[in-house]
């Protein structure tokens, strides 16, 4: 009997791939193993801790696919640790409203699951967001992901923060980023309300923190954040933290927070590869309703811009504006125009071209008016601090410079610093044409006098 559940079990299987994404398979489905099939009831055993949510969530999924298998009078019953539970075949709730109370502070509601790009640079941090989200404090604490800027580190961790909310049964969930964190507990220790912070904190279901590299070198932040984190783990609560490295390279923070960070799961996000860029544009496309004359624009932006998301997202912007303005058709040849200032070609052409830091700092020197012994400060005035973050990204973005190489070459910074830049910058562009000028005239400059 046993052999014939394992057969009937094989096609149910092949049914339940075909109807839930791969990641959510994997991660609850594939678990699962039949145990017997007597008349019209077939058993499955689940791991006993998630045999009430397997039995919740994808009671009538299993039921479909057996049904499916067996015919319509097929019943499914999940075994665990204790008595079998019966699959309802009742119609899936919807969502339940965000119950009075509670704590959704600062989540994005477009970043979820379903708007993340799947590719295999991320599927794997993608699925431990999704195993957190579906079971908090029970499946990986802390989850600790980590990334370069633009790749998704913070639609996974409102993701996580969305679906609690919406699937949570009223679990509490906080999202901020460290710099917030910093500023509400200074605030909180010379307005007197210490309490309230640590209230605000301690007192929720599930923690997001994005940014947490920036907890670096603040003393009193990181006694603090130390023990925030080990008041919710210890009360089985949630944390997902996000950094843009990971926490063993975060050599200013402490060691005994480091080592908390390390204690759960680490999940890294690398930039796109090629067809997850492309997906990426195509849904872009798809969602704004964009006309294309042909796919040939999204060739170009996708094998020109490698780096992250946020930077293709902001190219495709550029070449729509040029094509809404001039009217002509946004096709490959729009969309080479366009970028060949800021993205003269794919990364390997770029490189080819043999642009060095001193090249681009020169430059930017000369556009801007200033010493190289200013760009190179430790000035923060507007006059000095962005044609430094320009350089950076330019260095970034046409040569071959590792981040700490391109730090080192600008007085000394270290990589983070270099990573601000370029994010900052990226987005800058984006949103300011005469930002957008800037980064075209210099990037035209350094590639005409490298052919001269």
């Amino acid at each position: 009997m046993h052999d014939a559940a394992d057969q009937i079990w094989s096609r149910i299987q092949a049914e339940l791939r075909a109807e839930v994404a791969d990641t959510t398979y994997e991660l609850w489905l594939a678990p699962l193993r039949a145990t017997a099939y007597h008349g019209d009831v077939l058993r499955i055993q689940a791991p006993g801790p998630t045999r009430g949510w397997v039995s919740d969530r994808f009671g009538d999924t299993l039921e479909r696919a057996a049904q499916a298998v067996l015919g319509p009078q097929a019943r499914v019953e999940i075994e665990g640790e204790g008595r079998p539970a019966k699959v309802s075949r009742a119609a899936p709730a919807p969502p339940p409203p965000v119950p009075p109370g509670a704590v959704t502070e600062d989540l994005n509601p477009k970043f979820t699951f379903d708007q993340f790009i799947l590719g295999p640079t991320n599927r794997f941090a993608h699925a431990a967001a999704l195993a957190v989200a579906e079971l908090p404090g029970h499946a990986y604490n802390p989850l600790f992901l980590y990334g370069p800027p633009g790749v998704g580190k913070t639609h996974l961790l409102h993701s996580i923060g969305n679906y609690v909310r919406c699937y949570g049964g009223g679990a509490t969930v906080r999202c901020t980023t460290a710099e917030a964190f910093t500023n509400a507990f200074l605030g909180a220790l010379h307005g007197g309300g210490v309490d309230r912070f640590k209230e605000r904190f301690r007192g929720v279901d599930v923690l997001l923190i994005d940014d947490v590299q920036f907890l670096e070198s603040k003393a009193r932040t990181e006694e603090e954040f130390f023990h925030t984190f080990n008041a919710l783990h210890d009360a089985g609560s949630q944390l997902v933290l996000t950094s843009d490295r990971p926490a063993g390279d975060l050599a200013a923070l402490e060691d005994r927070l480091r080592e908390r960070f390390e204690s759960g799961l680490v999940a890294d996000i690398q930039p796109p590869d090629r067809a997850t860029r492309m997906t990426v544009l195509r849904k872009r496309v798809h969602h704004d309703g964009i006309e294309l004359a042909d796919d040939a624009a999204l060739d170009v932006i996708a094998d020109r811009i490698h780096s992250n998301v946020r930077a293709l997202e902001g190219a495709l912007i550029r070449v729509v504006a040029y094509h809404s303005l001039t009217g002509r058709d946004l096709d490959g040849d729009l969309a080479a125009e366009v970028l060949a200032g800021l993205y003269p070609g794919g990364g390997d052409e770029r490189a080819r071209k043999g642009l060095s830091v001193d090249m681009i700092q020169s430059a930017t020197c000369e556009l801007f008016g200033l010493t190289r012994e200013e760009l190179l400060s430790e000035s923060r005035s507007q006059r000095v601090t962005w044609p430094r973050q320009l350089a950076m990204y330019l260095a970034r973005e046409h040569t071959k410079e590792s981040l700490p190489a391109i730090g080192a070459a600008f007085g000394g910074r270290n990589h983070t610093t270099v990573m601000h830049a370029c994010k900052r910058t990226a987005e800058r562009v984006a949103t300011d044409p005469e930002a957008s000028d800037m980064v075209r005239t210099l990037s035209e400059r350094l590639h005409a006098d490298r052919h001269d």
